[in-house]
């Protein structure tokens, strides 16, 4: 028996991807950096050997970024009945009764393109870069992933939230 909160009998009420063309971009402008921070260090002027290390240090961190937005975003988000959870490796971001409310706007401290939740409970430090992360209470949905498909489900996480206390 299966620990996931989506049940087969359950249909996906909503999923948030990547667009290819989002995915590719977003990787190529890293690994450009990566690139670029190369060619400013084997440059014939030169820079001092602290400064040369420095700069290989980031521009690995560039390439290594790159790969893991690869690999993050070419999973989804899938918004079932119970929980949000990560299509692909199932992981869980939260239930949707642990939601204490849906953030959305132009100050709030969210991904581009996307929404804030705020949980009753903490969790653990998670981060798939360029789809989400979560740091305590907080998870951010978001990156490069469309506006209009974030936009749609924090509404109808925002609807659900609002509406679980109702007797209907």
């Amino acid at each position: 028996m299966s620990a996931s909160p989506r049940s087969e009998a359950a249909p996906a009420d909503l999923i948030l991807s990547v667009s290819p063309a989002r995915r590719v971009v977003a990787c190529l402008m890293l690994l450009l950096l990566g690139a670029l921070l190369v060619w400013v260090v084997l440059r014939p002027e030169g820079i001092g050997p602290g400064y040369g290390a420095m700069l290989l240090v980031l521009a690995a961190g560039a390439v290594w970024l790159a790969l893991a937005l690869w690999l993050a975003t070419a999973r989804r988000l899938v918004l079932t009945g119970e929980a949000l959870v990560e299509e692909g490796s199932g992981r869980l971001l939260c239930r949707l009764d642990d939601i204490a409310r849906v953030e959305r706007g132009t100050f709030a401290f969210k991904p581009s393109n996307g929404f804030l939740l705020r949980l009753k409970t903490p969790g653990p430090r998670v981060w798939a870069p360029g789809l989400w992360w979560r740091i305590g209470r907080r998870i951010g949905v978001g990156g490069v992933t469309p506006a209009s498909q974030a936009k749609a489900m924090a509404d109808v996480i925002a609807a659900r939230v609002a509406g679980a206390g109702r007797l209907d």
